[in-house]
């Protein structure tokens, strides 16, 4: 049987294995030999001892805390939950780069679409602080504190938020699906830097645009020193490959610039080019106007037979010079329209005003217009894409996302992560209960989508409408891990004798064993009763876990004989060690081979 550890997934082993599968060769006693690589590598090698990078005080560092592995995991919180058993969406409370670590097995190549709205980095805002050493002290300290203010007058003000973005970059582009993209909301102060390390991370070729948009559309009030007002932000667009593409706006007659001034029955419609770019007087060929005898003769877009056919539907205008055709609107509904990059004014008041009415205790600070994101994730995503936004502030891309489901019947699941971040004590909003900005995060989601049914109760479908989430808790492993720098002996040996922590429920443990083994966290979870054992049957019996003590092996054949690919057992949970040996015989020669003790 093996053992399950409590370490995420090794994104360094990882990469390790996809150069010795490219290049086996390059490897000795599994150790890479460099200079045989170069030499595979060929000319792709830059010799050169000055070269283009891009370079900062901590990048080294920052590249080394993407790459270490931790041994954090997710606590499932039903309490603060919503439809708990019905809900695909997910809301994780934790430092977004431990999240981001623990997710690599979960949602690796899964994620459509990333958005976040990181710190702008202006000088009064916070930077995420990841000086830490991954035990359970250190990690509880900096859960519980782990931002700090990065003043503009701090000498590494551009390398500080550069070494937080850095790392949750390159874990977050493993999430993404090959066709997937990556919209990262950002002003002036950094969007230069950002730009070059998302060049870095996703590749510059990868770059989709820099989406500008205005919070303001005059330059209202008192004019700055200089005179000219600040109105636009910006979202950059990367993509993971070159499979990506916007689903578009739908075609409308003002949009597309249809008409109909002859009254065709076949609607509204547009001029359209039918000559070729061909020049070459070899494909030529005549049409005909089949009303006045006239003769055009050119390189033509469609074939003679197409041309002809067209002409019998009265599809061809005969204009003087060049004939065109009519293009119908209600024959390019599937065809949607391309979108520009500045996509003009999108007020933020109207938001402030609209979140003040739904949790009027609360105070959101620079909340993100919710149709700006309504627009975004309509037109970079199809209706069953999953959504991540790990730095989630509000919750306005959960907002949005009910909203478009709402709109038009699609099935978009989010998850959201958003650091614990203590409210001012002194505040309204403290003072209504919330004691942490995740805390109204989470408010606002399910508020926001009651508002939503109710607002669109007559609507068909609408009782199906997933407003829900399953809330998680980061923490540290549940798996009794050695801890060298430990202090108190007697104890952390006594801890050993069980598999897991004092404290850690079965459920705990269920979604830590979830995510080592990378099952979705809102995959259907039943429990069944096997010889007076409670065994969780995860995706339809594909894997099931026992976490119960004193396991027989009449309970092992029973399990046996629902034929799971995959089964898990607390190491001391057997009756007694030769249980344990019959028990993986047992089990190998119903077929089972994946098993596992933790």
């Amino acid at each position: 049987m093996n053992k399950l550890n409590g370490q995420s997934m090794n994104v360094l082993e990882e990469n390790v294995s996809k150069i010795k599968e490219l290049f086996p060769e390059a490897f000795e006693e599994g150790k890479i030999d460099f200079d045989v690589l170069k030499k595979l590598l060929g000319s792709f090698v830059d010799k050169d001892a000055e070269r283009y990078s891009f370079a900062w005080n901590g990048k080294n560092k920052a590249i080394k805390t993407a790459l270490t592995p931790t041994s954090a995991t997710l606590r499932p919180d039903r309490e603060s939950s919503k439809n708990w058993d019905s809900t695909e969406n997910i809301f994780i409370e934790g430092d977004n780069l431990e999240v981001l670590k623990v997710l690599q097995d979960t949602y690796r190549n899964k994620v459509k679409m990333i958005y976040i709205d990181p710190p702008y980095n202006t000088g009064h805002d916070f930077v995420y602080s990841d000086n830490f050493n991954d035990t359970v002290a250190d990690y509880k300290e900096r859960t519980n504190q782990a931002m700090v203010s990065n003043a503009d007058t701090n000498g590494r003000y551009h390398t500080n938020w550069l070494n937080m973005m850095y790392p949750r970059l390159r874990l977050a582009r493993n999430l993404l699906t090959d066709d997937g993209a990556i919209f990262i909301s950002i002003d002036d102060n950094e969007v230069a830097n950002l730009r070059k390390i998302c060049d870095e991370i996703f590749g510059e070729e990868n770059f989709i645009d820099n989406i500008v948009w205005d919070k303001k559309s005059s330059a209202k009030g008192v004019p700055p020193k200089n005179m000219m007002v600040n109105v636009h932000e910006y979202i950059l667009a990367y993509q993971n490959g070159d499979g990506f593409k916007f689903v578009g706006e739908e075609r409308t007659e003002e949009s597309g610039k249809f008409k109909n001034p002859d009254n065709d029955p076949r609607g509204p419609w547009r001029e359209s080019n039918i000559k070729s770019t061909i020049k070459s007087s070899d494909q030529a060929f005549t049409i005909i106007d089949p009303d006045t005898g006239r003769e055009y003769t050119n390189t033509w877009a469609f074939s003679k037979e197409s041309l002809e056919q067209m002409i019998k539907e009265k599809r061809i205008l005969w204009k003087d010079s060049l004939p065109k055709q009519k293009e119908f609107m209600n024959e390019m509904r599937n065809e949607n329209m391309a979108i520009k990059s500045n996509w003009g004014v999108f007020d933020p008041q109207s938001t402030t005003v609209f979140l003040k009415e739904l949790i009027p205790d609360a105070k959101f600070d620079n909340p993100k217009p919710i149709r700006l994101m309504d627009y975004l994730i309509k037109v970079a995503t199809k209706k069953n894409s999953i959504i991540l936004d790990f730095f989630a502030g509000s919750g306005t891309t959960a907002h949005s996302i009910m909203n478009l489901n709402v709109e038009d019947g699609g099935n978009r699941k989010f998850v959201l992560v958003q650091i614990p971040e203590e409210v001012d004590v002194n505040s309204e909003v403290f003072k209504a209960g919330y004691k942490y900005i995740s805390d109204i995060s989470k408010e606002r989601i399910r508020r926001a989508g009651e508002k939503i049914k109710a607002d669109n109760k007559d609507k068909e479908g609408i009782d199906k409408l997933d407003i829900g989430f399953k809330a998680f808790t980061l923490d540290s492993t549940n798996l009794t891990l050695w801890d060298e720098k430990t202090q108190d002996l007697q104890t952390s040996l006594l801890e050993q004798i069980n598999s897991t922590k004092n404290g850690r429920t079965q459920e705990d443990v269920l979604y830590e064993v979830l995510l080592k083994y990378g099952v979705d966290l809102a995959t259907p979870i039943t429990e069944e009763s096997i010889n007076g054992k409670k065994v969780y049957s995860i995706a339809g019996g594909y894997l099931l876990v026992c976490l119960d003590k004193d396991i027989d092996l009449e309970t092992v054949s029973e399990i046996a004989k629902k034929k799971p690919e995959r089964v898990v057992f607390y190491d001391h949970g057997f009756a007694d060690d030769m249980v344990k040996i019959n028990a993986e015989q047992t089990l190998k020669k119903a077929g089972i081979e994946d098993i596992r003790v933790i």
